[in-house]
């Protein structure tokens, strides 16, 4: 950074973000490389997460948005049965404008320099073939293409997980882990939602879709004409006999608007950072709606990234990530026998995995 503002320095330091480890400003003046690399937590092992790419109104913007990121990474990682702390990183700019390979470049030259605290992956703006040119200049970059030793797209893993997430609300709720005869609204058939749709399909569910890109919409209903398109997200939510929800797109689906209209018993979806603002997993249970959290069921794309550091195997992935189900089941009899809501039973039980494992190294 060309300058530390008073505000990016109270950002750093604030208490309430959680206790990071470290925070690396990165600059590169001559590639224009401006980045931000958060480590919140190595109790269980090196630091993974992705870099995202994005155009922040300021640098005190992109510094939060890295330490709420990396926080959410420890929790994620924790869960999953990841040796993995949580870690994150930002590049500051318009990647349609500034991304070059040299930058990308640069950027790795930022990520080898932590000596293996930190692994990095692919995040919103930036992609397979980014973390291959990454590759060139650290070891410490997962995400990358079968060429170049990685394992490529991790959306199939991703939609694998959310599947297993929800044949677990279904065993909460209803007794029995299949979905056959369940109704499921899918906002988002893109990479993961269009691999979910597949998982629902063979397992007898009935299945609802909106997206906002008809491409991918159309897509789903040429290859599966019994799947059922509706115009958009609010009139999915309504959709009379929905059972099931799952938010496969931006963030923030459960907020003030949605949750009272929602006609679903059980939320389970994959996209990032689900609830708009604290206190809607209350709403949720007070209305009788099961939520999944969205960083358990989601988490094969980065047991996916993870496995490369050993040798890329899809089906010792695939196994690992079977574990979702269990995992989400653990979280719900947590919540019910603390009598919280499941987004708050499963922080707790990811903050007493890393508690245990500091205590281990410091015994």
């Amino acid at each position: 950074m060309t300058e530390m503002t008073d505000g990016v320095l109270h950002t750093l330091f604030r208490t309430e973000q959680g206790g990071h480890e470290q925070v690396v400003l990165c600059q590169d003046r001559a590639t224009g490389l401006k980045a931000v690399i958060a480590i919140h937590n190595t109790a269980l092992g090196p630091a993974l997460g992705g870099t995202r790419f994005h155009a922040y109104a300021s640098d005190e913007e992109a510094v939060l948005d890295a330490l709420n990121l990396s926080r959410g990474m420890s929790y994620k990682n924790a869960l999953a049965g990841l040796d993995h702390g949580g870690g994150k990183a930002v590049i500051i700019g318009d990647p349609e404008l500034i991304k070059t390979e040299d930058l990308l470049l640069a950027y790795g030259r930022f990520v080898d320099s932590l000596g293996g605290r930190y692994v990095t992956a692919c995040d919103v703006g930036t992609y397979v073939a980014d973390m291959d040119v990454v590759s060139r200049t650290t070891r410490w970059a997962t995400g990358r293409s079968p060429e170049n030793g990685g394992a490529g797209d991790s959306s199939v893993l991703t939609a694998y997980g959310v599947f297993q997430g929800m044949r677990a609300s279904a065993q909460h709720v209803w007794g029995d882990p299949t979905l056959r005869g369940r109704k499921v609204g899918i906002v988002g058939v893109g990479k993961v939602g269009h691999y979910l749709v597949e998982h629902l399909l063979s397992d007898g569910a009935e299945v609802v879709i909106t997206d906002v890109r008809q491409e991918s919409v159309q897509r789903i209903l040429d290859k599966h004409p019994q799947v059922t398109a509706v115009a958009d997200t609010d009139a999915l939510i309504r959709t009379e006999g929905l059972d099931i929800y799952a938010p496969c797109a931006l963030g923030g689906a459960l907020n003030d608007d949605s949750v009272p209209v929602l006609t679903a018993k059980i939320v389970c979806g994959a996209a990032n950072n689900q609830l708009a603002h604290p206190g809607i997993e209350k709403d949720l249970a007070d209305r009788g709606i099961l939520y999944a959290p969205d960083y358990v069921v989601n988490a094969g794309g980065v047991i996916q990234v993870a496995d490369e550091l050993h040798g890329f195997d899809f089906d010792r992935c695939k196994v690992k990530a079977t574990k979702i189900f269990d995992t989400t089941l653990e979280i719900f009899a947590r919540a019910k026998a603390d009598g919280i809501p499941p987004a708050a039973a499963a922080d707790r039980i990811a903050e007493q995995r890393m508690a245990d494992a500091r205590a281990a190294r410091t015994a």
